[in-house]
Parts: structure tokens; sequence; C-alpha cells
């Protein structure tokens, strides 16, 4: 089984799968290392570590190289790639058969847009089309961004609607933590519900009595990573303890090893 017909299977399963979200090699390797049996990127993180802006459409280039390095792990892939990086279905459709030929699994799609504004419900759905039309074996999540960016929140079950019709695989909805909310989402499509996970959130058990069946990290590890690398440096600075243990320079060169 190939690892694009392993990522849509591990959507199915009796338990959810906890997606973490990685920026670059390093921290999908170390993931996938830790027995992840999948990894998706995070566009903040991305996007930050090359000095750009999150959700303008500015990070084809480095969404594209980071999905070059990471296609090379064991374990499937799934890319977010914002908004799609063009109004044009063709143009986005191109884009994804270019992770697809790499062996990238899967891509996130938001209908939010720059400047905190949401894409029509109609053109949306047309992105989702061309991109099914172009890799139909492809996992599409579409993320619904009503929550997120507190817009229009009435028009959720009506987007997860056409956006299922469409043909996506998948429906994210981030920001939403009530469990009757999310009841509702489960309750309006036959596909996969994603949920973002946020400490004041409903638990893992919780969200999977709900019926959700996949949770992701979203930009949460990359902001750890940059709250311990300051931690770090303030224990240096101050001549006390980490606050974590630490993988050696061994460690750390191994998981970029041929195989590994």
């Amino acid at each position: 089984m190939n690892k694009t017909k392993i990522f849509h299977a591990l959507h199915h399963r009796d338990e959810p799968l906890v997606l973490p979200n990685a920026w670059d090699f390093g921290s999908a390797a170390a993931l996938a290392a830790e027995g992840f049996p999948a990894i998706g990127t995070t566009s903040l993180g991305v996007a930050v570590a090359a000095g750009l802006p999150d959700g303008t459409g500015v990070t084809r280039d480095e969404t594209l190289t980071v999905a070059t390095r990471l296609a090379r792990l064991p374990v499937p892939v799934t890319v977010d790639i914002e908004g799609g990086f063009s109004a044009d279905p063709g143009e986005v459709a191109d884009f994804v058969a270019r992770l697809a030929e790499l062996g990238i699994a899967g891509v996130n799609l938001e209908d939010g847009r720059s400047e905190s504004t949401l894409a029509e419900p109609e053109h949306q759905a047309e992105l989702i089309a061309a991109i099914k039309a172009r890799t139909p074996e492809l996992f599409v999540n579409a993320r619904v961004d009503t929550y997120w960016l507190k817009l229009q929140q009435d028009s959720t079950l009506a987007r997860v609607e056409r956006y299922t019709d469409a043909g996506a695989d998948g429906i994210f909805v981030p920001g939403v933590t009530d469990p009757v909310q999310i009841t509702r989402l489960v309750a309006t499509t036959a596909l996969p519900v994603n949920i973002l996970y946020t400490a004041h959130g409903p638990t893992i058990a919780t969200m999977a009595e709900l019926g959700v069946r996949r949770i992701s990290t979203g930009s949460l590890l990359y902001r750890t990573a940059l709250a311990a690398i300051v931690d770090a440096a303030r224990a240096v600075r101050d001549d006390r303890p980490f606050a974590v243990e630490v993988p050696t320079y061994r460690q750390v060169q191994a998981i970029t090893a041929p195989g590994s």
C-alpha cells in the first residue's frame, strides 16, 4: 500500500488520527521517529521560518521546497497550501499535481483569504473540484475558516456541504471547541472531520467520542519551539538547568541519515 492510500486509511480507524504539524525536515523527521503515523505542515511555521507572513499567498516556493524535503520521510505527509496560492483552479490543480508527483499524500486547502476575508464557497468548491479532477487519489482536506476568522459562522454547515459535494476527502473547521457544534459538523458530512487541538478545548478522548476523525496541532508545535529556544537561551545566560531534555548532536544528525 502506498503512502497516499495509507493516509486515507488513517482517517477511518477506531481512533482519530493525531496529526502533528512540522515546519522543516528536522521537526518532521523527529516526529516521524517518535512514531506518529503521518505528518502535516504548518503554514505559519513554513512562512515565518522563511521570514514571510502567513496566510497571504506568498509562500508557494517555500511550501514546495519543504514538501520536496518531507516527501522522503517513511510516513505520509500532508501539506498546508493556504488558499492554493492562486485564484485560478487550473493553477491550483497544477501546483497540487506537483506535490503529488513528489509523493505527498494530501493537502490542506483553506477558504480563508488575506486581510481576514473568506472565499466565496462556490469558487472554493471549484478549486477543490479542479484538484480532485487532476489528482483524484490525493487527500484534500477542505478547511472552513468561519470560526477561525469569526466571520459568517452561520454559513459553516452550508460550506461543509458544498465542499463535500465538490469532492473533498475531509473537512477541517479550526476554532470550533464546543461539543455541540462539533457534533453538528460530524452529522453534516459523511467525510472525516478534522478539529484543531487547543489546550482549553475538548480532550482527545472526548473528540473521539464526538466522532472526530483527525486532530491537528496546527502552529502549536512551532510556537512551542520558539518558546523553548528562548527559554534555553535564558537558561544558558542565567546559568540554570534546562526545562526539557535536549537531544544530543548525534541524535539529531541520525534523523537525516539515509534510511532513517
